[in-house]
């Protein structure tokens, strides 16, 4: 097969590790997501820079730490001049573009001070991630008494409205919800309606309509002389947890995987965790019977996510894309699900900060991983380093933190590879952090986590936390207070320092460009530390000697 020549980026929303079938759930079958695994790599340890929506995302886009580009959580913006993926790879000859959802904001003011139109194509790139819009909608139409969560428009709600679906936010009235016999909305904002059917036609809820708009995308740059990157980014299976028949109730409460919580989680917890299960959130999961609505749900959008994806991946190969196009499916963080007594994601268990991440590189270069596990410890950054590479290009590894995953799906071996991963919250804008009584700078956990041993450090003068992932796989035992263990703390904390002070705004320079300058001063006439000047070859002396051409010293009284 021929190397890849472009590239299908998936990212689903909201999607755990472990609810693969390729990956070990006994009962939830995913055929086309191990379909794909069997034709490529599974990496069984991929850790996101952060687990929430937005400051997630902008890793990926980025291929940088949170901490390096600065957009911490939903709706910070990503600010102008940080490179994303479409800069990257528009320089290696590669166009970059998005069907579906990014969560980014904006940088208003930074456009607004630097001149920048958001008409110009300068503006519309950097306005949206880098990247040229097929079709953006980020699929979270909610309205309250103060508007619309989104206030760009939505082509999934014009689509719905253009299929006679009434009122003015379909989204939630029909994809979101269901129907009482009364026929009143079910909203699927209310747990209890999660086993409802969506009330809308399964080929017109939001998965589908999304996966038909990536066919009409490979259609349209089908015989383009350029090779593209694509980022197809699924809403679902992202709350509110409801899905349309039939897959509303292909799942009962016995094919859940068994919940990962004990009494004893709730003794002595660390305050930023106490803070989390005991919000809106984590009660209303924790409450009994919510759960058992909730999950299959979950596991229903799933199910419908894995068939679209069978129906794009026929797509592909009946028109001959499969053969030169790299595939990836992943996820921007996964779901708590009632584990731990939490709902949603924010800290850093692994059914939270763990996601999976599966890629398909058609090259007969990868023919010797097909179908293999790769139990490396792998970061979200470094699919951007590993498209830039497959583009073609020379990674910049001064603006871009990740490493390359080529070796890994091409079978080679591979030395010095990260000892630990980092991951980030910044939870300053929630109720959480009013409640714990910090202040913004405060509110910020750090995740240092290696093959046996996961560290939190919280800001704001609280212990830290620590799992032992061997004897405790489940992390239900935190020893962040075990003084038994304060050589691990250490070592954590060591590691913390270490990534805290790595070059990461020095982005306007490489290392070879760095290099290339030592010294080139003096060949442009700054000759410091000279007494007489034999210290330094003829040549460098000859632009300052000569006869002057007039005397003014004398002139001066």
């Amino acid at each position: 097969m021929p190397k890849a020549r472009n590239i299908l980026f998936i990212m689903f929303d909201q999607l755990r590790f472990d609810y693969l079938s390729c990956a070990g759930h006994p009962h939830l079958k995913t055929p086309n997501m191990d379909r794909l695994a069997s034709k490529g790599v599974r990496f069984s340890r991929c850790y996101v820079q952060s687990p929430v929506c937005g400051a997630s995302r902008m890793s990926f886009y980025t291929g940088r730490y949170v901490q390096s580009h600065g957009a911490a959580w939903n709706n910070f913006p990503l600010k102008v001049g940080e490179q994303t993926l479409g800069d990257h790879l528009r320089n290696a000859g590669m166009d970059s573009w998005l069907v579906g959802k990014t969560h980014m904001a904006v940088d208003v003011a930074g456009m607004k001070r630097l001149g920048i139109t958001s008409d110009s194509v300068i503006g519309a790139r950097v306005s949206e991630c880098g990247f040229d819009v097929f079709v953006r909608d980020d699929g979270l139409q909610a309205k309250g008494p103060d508007g619309f969560y989104d206030s760009k428009p939505s082509p999934y709600n014009a689509y719905l409205k253009a299929k006679q679906y009434p009122g003015d936010n379909p989204w939630h009235d029909y994809a979101n919800s269901g129907v009482e016999d009364d026929m009143q909305i079910a909203s699927g904002w209310l747990l209890k309606h999660s086993s409802k059917p969506a009330n809308i036609r399964e080929e017109d809820s939001e998965t589908p309509w999304l996966t038909r708009e990536a066919i009409r995308f490979v259609d349209e740059k089908r015989n383009s002389d350029k090779p593209w990157h694509c980022h197809l980014s699924y809403i679902k299976p992202h709350w509110p947890y409801i899905v349309p028949k039939p897959y509303h109730d292909m799942y009962k409460p016995e094919h859940m995987i068994p919940i990962v919580r004990e009494a004893q989680e709730k003794i002595d917890a660390h305050p930023v965790y106490e803070s989390y299960f005991s919000n809106a959130i984590g009660k209303a999961i924790s409450t009994d019977g919510v759960r058992d609505v909730v999950v299959p749900a979950y596991m229903g959008l799933i199910k419908q996510c894995d068939d679209q994806l069978g129906v794009l991946f026929k797509h592909l190969e009946d028109t001959g894309q499969m053969d030169d196009t790299m595939i990836v499916v992943t996820s921007d963080h996964g779901d708590y699900l009632g584990d731990h007594w939490l709902g949603e994601k924010d800290l850093f268990h692994e059914c939270s900060v763990k996601v999976p991440l599966i890629i398909y590189d058609p090259s007969s270069d990868a023919d010797s991983s097909r179908g293999t596990v790769c139990d490396e410890l792998v970061e979200s950054i470094d699919l951007a380093a590993t498209f830039i590479e497959t583009a073609g290009g020379d990674v910049p590894d001064h603006i871009v933190e990740g490493k390359s995953l080529l070796p890994f799906l091409h079978g080679q071996s591979v030395d010095n590879w990260r000892e630990y991963v980092i991951s980030e919250y910044d939870y300053s804008a929630t109720q959480m952090a009013v409640n714990l009584g910090l202040e913004p700078k405060q509110a910020r956990l750090f995740m240092v986590a290696d093959k046996r041993w996961k560290f939190m450090h919280a800001e704001g003068g609280f212990r830290p936390m620590l799992f032992d992932m061997k004897a405790d796989p489940d992390e239900l035992d935190d020893l962040g207070d075990s003084s038994k263990h304060n050589d691990v703390i250490e070592l954590m904390y060591e590691r913390l320092g270490e990534w805290g002070r790595r070059v990461s705004q020095r982005a306007t320079r490489s290392e070879d460009d760095i290099k290339n300058m030592r010294g080139k001063s003096r060949r442009q006439g700054i000759l410091l530390g000279l007494v007489d000047g034999s210290e330094v070859e003829d040549e460098l002396l000859e632009p300052i000697r000569g006869v002057a051409g007039a005397n003014f010293v004398d002139q001066i009284e």
